[in-house]
């Protein structure tokens, strides 16, 4: 009986081992290998994938000539031009016009092929302002790309390139991500191409008050100057998030990096194909996390409102005529869900309205004096209804613009200017603009190039009030004011 119960409690031993070892080893499914836990992560299958999808991106910026007004110097100025023939006269003082040259700027970052035939993903701030761009690959394959549309809220932008059978990196589902697991951050810092960094992630639906996107990933993988635009990479080589800033006291990797999910990303970049704006739909709230609300009346010494929860939105105001006024969301409720999902705090609710266009329906979950109420709405867009918002161009303004002459500058007492002409039916025909009239601004902004105009135009039809406050002067010299609808309200 003694050896028979030798041998139970050796094989009992040995069960318990083999089930204790189970616990602790884990299959990877992507390559069939197997890792013990506490061990390093083999990350190779991922670089492997990601590598030659992640693209160096070379912004170019070209030298221009640009005319500024300077501060006039009255002792220099006597020697140079001592009879004001050129300029100010001698001893007035005031401002004098010279032409000074731009230099060439020069730049680089990273982006991410997501389609066979050269859809690029990258930040905005890669690519804004750009003369020319010029992509290479990981083969060191060079490409001139042109820009399809970019987001400056998000931060995202969507540039092409003229190739087949490109390389791609397959889009992962950014919302299954978990807090501890491991990802790559692959990109072209500091000019080094094909860099990959490791680590965890180390928080999600993270805010930074960027007054953006309010949702990021953030990671404790090395991001530096360079890795904008480039790869955040799950274990299964999938893309989960384009990397978009560094948080450093020191302007380079000392902490975290912080990057873009896919959820927000796939949405923007659907957008920008079809329509070359995104469709944001609106809420219509303005609140903050709940537990930041409870904090602040805890500092102020208030009474601390019992809301049945410490996690949520607290709603501080709601917009007239949105879907949340309609849902009858009030002033002091807590918007705890969304679409069967729980909210616990403002940058997990932005996520989710972020993947919405105005006329999705969303079923919106929240507390009103403590009693929970639910409400299936129809989001809509910054200018209150369900309509698709298309950038205007210029030609929404029915005439042409060019910069006003030097004569008429001088004649009039003006030093910039753009000058309408040939008015046809329009924007600029129906809000009264005709011929020869001189835009000084449009909606605050000094009208100095063309090029600020169609800024102008495109910011305002795209705003909840598509007009443009225009400021001028007629060829007469009077001073004229117009309102120019450039939009559907």
């Amino acid at each position: 009986m003694k050896k028979y119960s030798s041998y139970l409690l050796a094989a009992i031993c040995v069960v318990a081992l083999a089930l204790s070892a189970g616990s602790f080893i884990k299959v990877n499914a992507s390559t069939n290998e197997t890792t013990q836990a506490g061990q390093p992560v083999d990350l190779t299958y991922a670089a492997d994938k990601a590598l030659p999808a992640v693209v160096h991106i070379k912004y170019v910026k070209n030298s221009k000539t640009q005319t500024v007004d300077v501060q006039s110097d009255p002792f220099s100025d006597f020697f140079s031009d001592p009879f004001g023939f050129f300029g100010t006269p001698q001893g007035r003082g005031g401002t004098q016009k010279r032409q000074i040259q731009t230099p060439k700027q020069e730049a680089s970052g990273s982006g991410v092929l997501i389609s066979s035939d050269g859809y690029i993903v990258t930040n905005n701030h890669v690519v804004n302002g750009a003369d020319e761009l010029t992509v290479t690959l990981e083969d060191n394959r060079e490409f001139n790309a042109r820009i399809i549309g970019t987001d400056p809220t998000t931060d995202l932008a969507l540039i092409k390139i003229d190739g087949k059978n490109l390389p791609t990196l397959p889009i992962g589902d950014s919302d299954k991500i978990k807090v501890g697991e491991w990802v790559i951050a692959v990109g072209n810092p500091f000019g080094f191409n094909n860099t990959v960094t490791a680590g965890i992630i180390s928080a999600k639906a993270r805010t930074l008050g960027q007054n953006g996107v309010e949702s990021f990933i953030q990671t404790d993988a090395a991001i530096n100057r360079g890795n904008s635009g480039g790869a955040l990479v799950n274990t299964k080589g999938e893309l989960i998030g384009i990397n978009a800033m560094l948080y450093s006291e020191t302007g380079s990797y000392s902490g975290y990096g912080f990057a873009i999910p896919t959820s927000i990303m796939n949405k923007v970049v659907a957008d920008l194909k079809q329509y070359g704006t995104v469709q944001r739909a609106l809420l219509g709230i303005k609140g903050q996390d709940l537990l930041n609300y409870i904090d602040g009346q805890k500092r102020d010494s208030k009474e601390v409102t019992d809301f049945g929860t410490n996690d949520g939105v607290y709603v501080a105001e709601v917009e007239d005529n949105s879907a949340a006024a309609e849902a009858g969301i009030a002033k002091g409720d807590v918007i705890t869900g969304i679409d069967g999902k729980t909210v616990t705090k403002m940058a997990e609710l932005q996520e989710a309205i972020n993947g919405k266009r105005p006329g999705d329906k969303a079923t919106i979950y929240w507390l009103h004096n403590k009693k929970k109420m639910s409400k299936t709405v129809t989001m809509k867009n910054q200018q209150g209804n369900t309509k698709v918002v298309k950038t205007a161009d210029l030609d929404v303004l029915g005439a042409k613009v060019i910069p006003v002459s030097e004569n008429l500058k001088k004649q009039l007492g003006i030093s910039y200017g753009l000058q309408v002409q040939d008015v046809k039916n329009g924007a600029f025909k129906n809000g009264g603009i005709n011929d020869g009239f001189i835009i000084i601004t449009a909606n605050d902004q000094p009208m100095k190039a063309i090029s600020d105009l169609q800024d102008a135009v495109k910011a305002a039809s795209t705003s909840k009030n598509p007009v443009l406050f225009i400021t001028g002067v007629w060829p007469s010299g009077k001073t004229d004011y117009k309102a120019i609808k450039v939009g559907d309200e």
